[in-house]
């Protein structure tokens, strides 16, 4: 009998495991003998957070890069039609969303092998929760260019977007540079617009901001650097 693709949900931060995944979800990952990752360091953190049943080191992982590479995607394939169940593992949050377990769980799909998602934290879904913006028509856009111009279009389209569609638009960036993000729609967005920042969502330090564009002119954004968050707007 094949194995099953088994979907594990990280940690967002560095938390005692057991005080944001459900027992049912460590007490499965715990067993797992075979991994595809997003990347090896940050799984063998959280495969020793969970105290998996076996050494770390007699484990099968598999890391699967930002272009998936179709020699992991087969070898996990092998190991499902082998019996193997196989856990995939996202460096934050639930794997496949944007990140790279998503190709793989497609191939498994069109295998015809059994996929099954644990519960877990979702950033974008608990910043989703907590920011009072729609939740019925949403839309996650992943990174925003780099480049300050660029940004600032994108920023832009994000809130024309919203405002015709009557939508919530979600994006991420890299902490580093998150007070920049900020600084931009706040130069870019009508004063009217609503912006919330959600940063380190589940871990003690956790803040959830909500306010309209005039009023984020009076934060300074350099609180959020560094902090992984996820960026809500709408029009």
């Amino acid at each position: 009998m094949a194995g099953s693709l088994i979907l594990v949900p990280s940690l967002l931060g560095v938390v005692p495991p057991s005080s944001v995944l459900p027992s049912r979800t460590i007490e499965i990952a715990r067993t797992l003998t075979h991994w595809v990752v997003e990347t090896p360091k940050a799984a063998r953190a959280f495969l020793q957070a969970i105290t998996v049943a076996r050494p770390i080191s007699h484990l099968s992982i598999l890391a699967l890069p930002p272009v998936p590479d179709t020699n992991v995607i087969d070898a996990a394939l092998a190991h499902l039609r082998t019996g193997h169940d196989v856990g995939v593992l996202s460096d934050a949050g639930c794997p496949g969303i944007a990140d790279p377990g998503a190709a793989l769980v497609a191939a498994a799909h069109a295998a015809g092998l059994r996929v099954i998602p644990l519960v877990g934290p979702s950033a974008l879904l608990l910043a989703l929760m907590a920011s009072g913006m729609n939740g019925q028509r949403f839309a996650f856009h992943g990174y925003l260019p780099v480049k300050p111009d660029a940004r600032a279009t994108a920023v832009r389209r994000l809130e024309q977007s919203s405002r015709a569609e009557a939508r919530t638009e979600m994006f991420i960036e890299t902490p580093y540079r998150n007070a920049a993000m900020v600084a931009t729609m706040v130069a870019t967005l009508d004063r009217k617009t609503r912006v919330c920042v959600a940063a380190d969502l589940t871990l003690p330090s956790e803040t959830v901001e909500c306010r309209t564009v005039d009023q984020w002119r009076k934060i300074d954004p350099a609180q959020f650097n560094r902090r992984p968050a996820v960026f809500l707007l709408q029009a």
